[in-house]
């Protein structure tokens, strides 16, 4: 019995240290022979960097021909918590407004992202607001009931 103490340990101390390691996730654009700070303003084309980075993550609402978008996002989740993000790069390659030659590229980190508040309040609709028993009730007395057998909808004529 003494024996098999030490291994109890052993083997808590393991899955209470491997209970403690995050659950790392990589998201968006992952860069694997090239790097987009690789590419340099004045040389390469949109066909270089299609080549070297692949297809954009996103291109820009305005000028969709213009600015690419190579965003990649790295979270950390620990137990039970909710995933943190540890980093995120997102780089903008922008190209000449009616040619295919890069004109610049911009790195953004984690830093120069922005927290914007979100703004709770509903738009009022127009109309009359109904309680709910003016909502259950309301159709009660608008319809017309049938005369007769020929009258009802729906049923066929028995032959």
């Amino acid at each position: 019995m003494s024996r098999f103490v030490p291994l109890f340990a052993a083997v808590s101390l393991a899955t209470l240290s491997a209970a403690c390691a995050p659950t790392i996730g990589s998201n968006g654009f992952q860069a694997i022979d090239a790097k987009p700070q690789d590419i340099v303003a004045g040389t390469d084309t949109k066909e270089t960097v299609l080549a070297r980075l692949g297809s954009p993550s996103t291109t820009s609402t305005f000028e969709p021909d213009q600015v690419w978008y190579y965003i990649s996002q790295t979270t950390e989740k620990y137990t039970y918590n909710r995933p943190t993000i540890s980093s995120r790069t997102v780089t903008e390659v922008t190209f000449e407004p009616n040619g295919d030659t890069v004109t610049g590229v911009r790195t953004l980190g984690l830093a120069d992202g922005e927290q914007i508040a979100m703004n709770r309040t509903e738009t009022p609709t127009r109309g009359r607001a109904l309680t709910v028993l003016e909502q259950l009730l309301g159709n009660v007395g608008r319809g017309q009931l049938p005369r007769t057998e020929d009258d009802t909808p729906g049923q066929r004529r028995p032959d």
